[in-house]
Formats: structure tokens, C-alpha cells, sequence
């Protein structure tokens, strides 16, 4: 089990100046992840500009110009390792304009990590990263509160910034929230325990990311395994095979296990579990499987298998929030394609019933339409029904992505209630 759980996937959002490129460097400097040329490099970078310390966000800033240029690159993925877990950073951009970004960065993460400066405290941008946060239900919560160099490691100042935080959060839908004292310029708390701030008695950041539990944030009752593709070998060795694949969206399935196909309502039972080339006991999130069934059932893509007695309702009716990604609005009687799971339809925007403003958590029900960066609460009509959850409950069954059909471009990111 432990193979698909030593992954952790987190998302950090920060203002521009809040050290998140230093924080980066200095996580995969001190846990040994980048090579010594790339150091030399930097350091040399950083002798060149005259500075009298080694500039650690040059290498993160690689893709920093790219963005500026264009914003080719909406996030930037980072990959390193310490013995313990395997580390995958959603590096998402920190301005208003940039709300979409942080969605598709946040939206698979099992922890977001907000920055904010020890000098400042929590600002507008902080707080509308933690709503976001919250809105996707991002499990864990971490909030780094950097620069205590600058303020010369002051007890009072961490506490003024954790009152402030917690009693914001305590609005929100946090399950998990903890917070560090940090330096990502001198390296405390960072990867090691600092001694200049013997108040605090908590884990290192890297600590505590290579601690966090997230085996239990996966839903592990609710079977939903969305079919991805039929696997039909036409080789003689293979003769009569024929499995289902896809990646198992929750629950945990068995040999044997009693099933349902969805729309058909068709049952079977487990006949075999494929992982490559060799069969398993049991396959839970987020692990992509072949499923073979006793009976020879019509099975398509965008099909789904559950167990008959805990099934989504099929619906055609999507209440949602939507956070829309492009210049031209959506607006009320816009057609649009729908990709849930691995089914795709179409779908007619029926109602926009509010926009959220991120910053005070107002809902604005005088709207007509969502523009770029906006999040609201939209109905949807789709010609086909979906096979959904609600997203607090499953944020794989319970998301969907919405498609202008005449360029193919992502339009909207969805998650139902």
C-alpha cells in the first residue's frame, strides 16, 4: 500500500515577495535534490549580481521570466524525494489574475502551503489564498510564516500572525491546519529545527511534510471506478481476455466484490484485478488497474463501476461552483462540453446564481455572467447524465472541466455540491 501513499502533492501559493522561490530552493538544496552544477551555477549567478548571499530563488526563477513574457507556463511542476516520501510541488502564481492558476495547481494537492511575510501578516492575497484552499478542499493546511530573520526571531510577532490566521480560518472549511515559523533564507525550520526560535516547539516544515498523514483523506468507502479505455488484446495468448481500465476514483475493490455498471445498471462480480502484467488482492485510490468481471457485460468508456448499494445518482441537473478561466465570459444559455471523469457531454449554462468574491466571501446575486479569475455558483443541464458525487465527498466524481467546443479550449473548472 504504501508504494501509491508516499506521495505527497502540495501546492504553494505566496505573493510575489513572500520568499516562495527561496522556500522551493532552499527545500531542494537542504534535502539534497538538486545537483552540485546547478548550485555552482546559482552561486555564481548570485556573485555575478553582487550579492553577498547565494540567491536560492534562482532555481525556481527559470520559469519565472516565461511567465512574465506570456504565462506560458500557468504552473510550474517541481519533483523531489527524501528517503522518507516523494514530493510533487504545484508552484502556482500568487496575484489576483492568476485565480485560475491556483485551481489547477490546487485542485489535485493534498496540502496547500500559504507564505506570507513576518513583517506584514496576513494580507488580502493571504486570506483569498486560504478561501481557495478551502474552497477545493485542500485536506491540509500549511501557513510558513517566513522571514522571522527580519524580525529578529520575535515570539510575539508569530503569535500575533497565528491569532489573526486561525480566527480567519475558523470560517472557512480547514480540517487541518498547522503553522511554522520560518526563515527559507537562512534555513530555519526549513528542512532542520532552528535554535533561534527555541519558543517553538513544532516540526520543521520539510518534518512535518514528510510526516503528513493523507492515507485518510482518500474516500475508501465509496466504490467509483470511472472506465477509461476496454482492453481487448488480439493476440492468441490473450484470446479471451477482456478488462476495464481506468484509475480508481474511491473505495477499495476486491476479487469477488459484488458490482454495478452505471448507466446500465447491470451487475457482476469481480472476476480478477490486473496491475500491469501480474494480478492483485485489492486496488484503492489513486492506483490505474485493469478490473475483469464474471459476466460479459456491455462496458464503454465513461461508464462506472461502484457496488449496487452505494451508487452516485445519475443526474443531468449540476449545481456547481465554477471557477472560469478565460477573457470571454460565461453567460447564461452558453453551450459548452462537460468532461467528468472519463465521460464527456455537452452542456447548457441555466442559471449563474451568484458570484463569490474571494476576499470577503460575499455573494454577489446581481451577476449575469463569470468573467476571467471569477468563481460562481452556476447551474448546469447536461444532454447526457453524470455519475457524480458531491466534491466534499470525492474530489474525483465530484469535478468536472468545461470545454469551448469550437477551439478545444478549457474553460471552466467545476466542482459540484
Amino acid at each position: 500500500m504504501d508504494e501509491q501513499m508516499d506521495l505527497l502533492r502540495f501546492a504553494t501559493a505566496g505573493s510575489v515577495d513572500d520568499g516562495k522561490s527561496t522556500l522551493i530552493g532552499r527545500l531542494l538544496l537542504d534535502s539534497k535534490a538538486i545537483f552540485e552544477d546547478q548550485l555552482a551555477s546559482v552561486e555564481a549567478t548570485s556573485k555575478s549580481r553582487g550579492y553577498d548571499y547565494t540567491d536560492l530563488a534562482l532555481l525556481t526563477d527559470g520559469l519565472r521570466s516565461e511567465r512574465e513574457q506570456g504565462i506560458t507556463i500557468d504552473v510550474a511542476y517541481r519533483y523531489f524525494a527524501t528517503p522518507r516520501r516523494k514530493f510533487i510541488i504545484a508552484d502556482t502564481p500568487g496575484h489576483v489574475q492568476y485565480t485560475r492558476n491556483m485551481v489547477t495547481g490546487a485542485s489535485t494537492a493534498d496540502l496547500g502551503l500559504v507564505l506570507v511575510d513576518a513583517r506584514q501578516g496576513m494580507t488580502e492575497q493571504s486570506r483569498r489564498h486560504a478561501v481557495l484552499l478551502s474552497l477545493l478542499r485542500v485536506p491540509h493546511l500549511v501557513l510558513a510564516v517566513n522571514k522571522m530573520d527580519l524580525v529578529d526571531y520575535d515570539e510575539e510577532v508569530y503569535n500575533q500572525i497565528h491569532r489573526d490566521f486561525t480566527a480567519f480560518t475558523s470560517k472557512l472549511t480547514v480540517p487541518d491546519l498547522t503553522i511554522i515559523p520560518i526563515s527559507a533564507l537562512q534555513g530555519d525550520n526549513v528542512v532542520t529545527r532552528s535554535d533561534k526560535m527555541p519558543w517553538y516547539e513544532g516540526p520543521s516544515l520539510l518534518h512535518h511534510l514528510e510526516h503528513v498523514y493523507v492515507a485518510s483523506d482518500r474516500d475508501l468507502v465509496d466504490t467509483r471506478f470511472p472506465v477509461q479505455y476496454v482492453v481487448r488484446p488480439k493476440s492468441d495468448k490473450w484470446h479471451d481476455y477482456r478488462g476495464y481500465a481506468g484509475r480508481v476514483a474511491g473505495g477499495v475493490m476486491k476479487k469477488g466484490d459484488e458490482v454495478m455498471v452505471l448507466p446500465s445498471g447491470l451487475t457482476s462480480r469481480i472476476a480478477g484485478i490486473d496491475l500491469f502484467d501480474k494480478e492483485i488482492d485489492e486496488a484503492y485510490p489513486p492506483m490505474s488497474v485493469s478490473v475483469r468481471l464474471e459476466d460479459d457485460l456491455d462496458v464503454s468508456r465513461g461508464d462506472m463501476i461502484c457496488r449496487p448499494k452505494n451508487a452516485p445518482t445519475p443526474s443531468q441537473d449540476i449545481d456547481a461552483m465554477v471557477s472560469w478561466m478565460v477573457p470571454e465570459p460565461m453567460r447564461v444559455k452558453r453551450k459548452l462540453a462537460i468532461k467528468h471523469t472519463t465521460r464527456t457531454a455537452r452542456a447548457l449554462v441555466k442559471n449563474i446564481q451568484y458570484r463569490l468574491d474571494i476576499n470577503t466571501l460575499h455573494r454577489d446575486q446581481d451577476t449575469h455572467e463569470l468573467g476571467l479569475n471569477e468563481i460562481g455558483r452556476v447551474q448546469l443541464r447536461t444532454t447526457q447524465p453524470l455519475l457524480c458525487d458531491p466534491y466534499a465527498t470525492n474530489r474525483d466524481t465530484g469535478s468536472f472541466i468545461l470545454i469551448d467546443e469550437a477551439t478545444g479550449v478549457t474553460v471552466g473548472a467545476g466542482m459540484i455540491n
